[in-house]
C-alpha cells in the first residue's frame, strides 16, 4: 500500500517522494531483523542490503512517524553533553575518536544526498545565539576546544556582528559553526528508505513489534506475523516504550513542539535569518529555528517531560516566536507538531549489546539527525564483523532513568527547575 504519515506536520505537506510498503504478514526468515525506520534504523539497512545481506525493518508506524520524521532538521556537532563528559568516560584520546565519529556522521549525510540524488535542501551553517552579554566568555572556550579537536572555521560574533546575520535584538552573541547545518528531515528520511528498498530491504510499516526474543537468535513478532533472524538492530529511540524490556528507562522520551509559518518570501527571510543558517540557543531547554526553501520560518522547542500536548500548539509556540521575531505579529502559522526525543541521563548516546546477535543505539539527546544515521552503519559494521569503532562509543556507562509511579511527575519538576534557571540565567 502507499505510504501514509499520521501526525500533520510541515514535513508531510511538502514531502517530495511516496514510498510503497506494506505491513507485515505471516513469518519470514531473514538476516537481520530491524526494528524502527527511522535515520537509525533505515542508515543499518542501507549499508547490510548494499553488502548483500537479507534485511527486513519493521515499523510501527509509517516511514517518518517518529523523531527521525518529525524533527527541526537542524544537524548538529558532536554530543549533546559536550566533550567534556565524553572525555570523563573514555579518557581523552578515545573521547577524541568519538569526536570525528560524530564529524563523519556529516559526510555521511553529505554522501548519501549525493549518492542517491535525494532533494532535502542540504544547507551548510549554524548560530548558537547567547541570551546573556556575560556568555561572550564561554562562546570563546568553546571555540578554544572544537580548534582543539581540529574542528576548523567556527567563529565568535559578538552583539552587532550577530545582528548583522540575525534580525533580532534578544540574543548577545553567537558561535557560528561552518560544518553544521539543516535540511528537510522527512524527504531525506525517505530518500534513505528507497535508496534501502533499492538495495533489496524490505521495509514493513503499519508493524508494530508486540513481543521480542534478543537472544542468540532473535526474533520480532507483530500482530500479524514474526521475523526471524540471525542478528537483530533496534532503533525505536523514544518510541520504544517498553517493547524491549532490558531498553526500558535507559532513555526518557521528551517532546518538543515545532510551528512553521505561511510563507514570508525570500526577501522577508533573508531579513530574518541573512545567510540562511540553523540557529539555536545555548539554554539549557533550547529553542531552534531557521528558513525554509519556501520561505516559511520553522521556530522549535517548549520541550516537556509531560506527554500532554497543549489543546492548541500554534497559539502556544507563537508567544516564543514573536519575542524573538517580533516583526512576525502579523504572520499566520499554517502547521504546528509535536514529537518525541529521546535523551539519555548523561546526554550521551546509549548503544550496545543484549546478546552476541543483537544490538541498539538510542538516547541521541537532541543530535540525533547526524548521529542516528552513524551509530546505523556502525551497528551494520558490527553485523558484518568489525566492531572496533561502535565498541568505542559502547563503553559508555549509562544511569537508568528513575521508574515507577512518581517517574514522569519528578522530571516534570526537573523541566520546571532548568525553565526557571534558564530564565534567571
Amino acid at each position: 500500500m502507499a505510504n501514509s504519515l499520521v501526525a500533520p506536520s510541515y514535513y508531510q505537506a511538502t514531502a517530495n517522494r511516496t514510498l510503497t510498503t506494506t505491513p507485515l504478514g505471516g513469518d519470514v526468515s531473514c538476516d537481520v531483523c530491524i526494528i524502527g525506520a527511522g535515520f537509525t534504523g533505515l542508515s543499518a539497512a542501507l549499508e547490510l542490503a548494499k553488502a548483500g545481506y537479507k534485511v527486513v525493518v519493521l515499523e510501527a508506524g509509517a516511514v517518518g512517524h517518529g523523531a527521525s520524521g518529525r524533527n527541526g532538521g537542524q544537524i548538529c556537532t558532536g554530543f549533546s553533553s559536550g566533550q567534556h563528559r565524553v572525555e570523563a568516560q573514555l579518557g581523552k584520546a578515545d573521547a577524541r575518536k568519538a569526536f570525528r565519529l560524530a564529524e563523519e556522521s556529516k559526510t555521511l549525510i553529505e554522501q548519501r544526498i549525493a549518492d542517491y540524488k535525494i532533494d532535502c535542501g542540504l544547507q551548510w551553517g549554524y548560530l548558537h545565539a547567547i541570551p546573556k552579554a556575560t556568555h561572550m566568555h564561554d562562546l570563546f572556550q568553546w571555540k578554544e576546544e572544537m580548534d582543539d579537536l581540529g574542528y576548523e572555521g567556527c567563529e565568535v560574533l559578538d552583539g552587532p556582528e550577530l545582528r548583522a546575520k540575525l534580525a533580532t535584538s534578544l540574543y548577545h552573541g553567537a558561535l557560528r559553526e561552518p560544518r553544521a547545518g539543516h535540511f528537510h528531515t522527512l524527504n531525506y528520511q525517505l530518500g534513505l528508505a528507497a535508496a534501502a528498498q533499492g538495495h533489496g530491504a524490505v521495509i514493513h510499516t503499519q508493524s508494530p513489534v508486540i513481543e521480542v526474543d534478543t537472544g542468540n537468535k532473535p526474533w520480532a513478532r507483530t500482530a500479524a506475523g514474526k521475523v526471524s533472524a540471525a542478528y537483530m538492530i533496534i532503533g525505536g529511540n523514544g518510541y520504544l516504550g517498553r517493547t524491549v524490556k532490558p531498553l526500558y528507562g535507559r532513555v526518557m522520551p521528551v517532546t518538543s513542539y515545532i510551528i512553521t509559518t505561511e510563507p514570508l518570501g525570500e526577501e522577508r527571510c533573508r531579513a530574518l535569518i541573512r545567510d540562511n543558517e540553523a540557529v539555536a540557543t545555548t539554554n539549557f531547554i533550547v529553542d531552534y529555528f531557521r528558513t525554509t526553501p519556501d520561505t516559511r520560518l520553522l521556530f522549535g522547542g517548549r520541550a516537556a517531560y509531560s506527554t500532554l500536548e497543549p489543546p492548541n500548539l500554534g497559539a502556544y509556540m507563537r508567544p516564543r516566536m514573536v519575542q524573538v521575531f517580533p516583526q512576525l505579529q502579523d504572520v499566520k502559522i499554517e502547521h504546528a507538531w509535536g514529537g518525541y526525543i529521546a535523551i539519555t541521563y548523561n546526554r550521551i548516546p546509549d548503544c550496545g549489546r543484549l546478546s552476541p546477535t543483537v544490538f541498539y543505539a538510542h538516547g541521541y539527546s537532541g543530535q540525533g539527525v547526524a548521529l542516528a544515521g552513524l551509530y546505523g552503519k556502525l551497528m551494520a559494521e558490527a553485523v558484518k564483523g568489525t566492531a572496533e569503532r561502535f565498541d568505542l562509543l559502547a563503553r559508555v556507562k549509562h544511569l537508568p532513568f528513575p521508574g515507577g509511579p512518581i517517574r514522569t511527575p519528578m522530571l516534570v519538576a526537573a523541566m520546571l527547575f532548568y525553565r526557571l534557571k534558564d530564565a534567571l540565567s
